[in-house]
């Protein structure tokens, strides 16, 4: 006790306690310009340029263009858009022959109506003139009167050839021709 020395040497001095090492955090780079979250697909991105005719625009005379074209306003001539597509708005009033790749009526057209893909009229269009088309779309509550020419696959329509009223037509473009004006609540 008295004369025995500890073999253990004694302990350092104690430091004080140092910080645990802090976690490393990655860090996602940000976009310079944020991209909006939308649940609906981005259609611009997937159609060309479109034009556009407001509610209190008159046009008279000829349009023709390689781009979409959108009608609210009136337009009397022609519409001559043979790659891209028209479509009359709820308030659009065309009168004028249209030829198109595709064709949406929400308003009123008045005039014969060329489409290499299809025409649509919705419920609230109207079409009088004679349609020539691949494909036709007429929803309940729209109005049509004319008649319609669809052509097959393959086939294109000739714009200087329209057969007159009555005569004999090609037996492969069937043609129907009616009035039709399908009312809301009715069966």
């Amino acid at each position: 006790m008295w004369g025995k020395k500890d073999s253990t040497p004694p302990a350092p001095p104690s430091r004080p306690a140092a910080p645990p090492p802090s976690p490393v955090q990655e860090v996602t780079p940000v976009a310079s310009s944020p991209t909006p979250r939308t649940t609906e697909p981005d259609r611009t991105a997937s159609r060309s340029s479109q034009a556009h005719i407001g509610k209190s625009v008159v046009v008279k005379g000829e349009i023709s263009g390689s781009e979409d074209l959108y009608v609210d306003g009136e337009v009397r001539g022609s519409i001559e858009l043979r790659d891209h597509g028209l479509t009359v708005g709820p308030n659009g009033k065309v009168d004028a022959n249209v030829i198109a790749r595709e064709i949406v009526v929400h308003g009123t057209l008045n005039g014969n109506v060329q489409a290499a893909d299809k025409i649509e009229i919705r419920k609230t269009g109207s079409i009088l003139g004679d349609l020539t088309t691949a494909r036709i779309l007429i929803e309940d509550g729209a109005y049509f009167k004319g008649s319609i020419d669809i052509l097959k696959p393959g086939h294109k329509a000739d714009p200087q050839h329209r057969p007159a009223p009555g005569s004999a037509k090609s037996s492969t473009q069937p043609t129907l021709q009616m009035a039709a004006a399908a009312e809301p609540g009715k069966g």
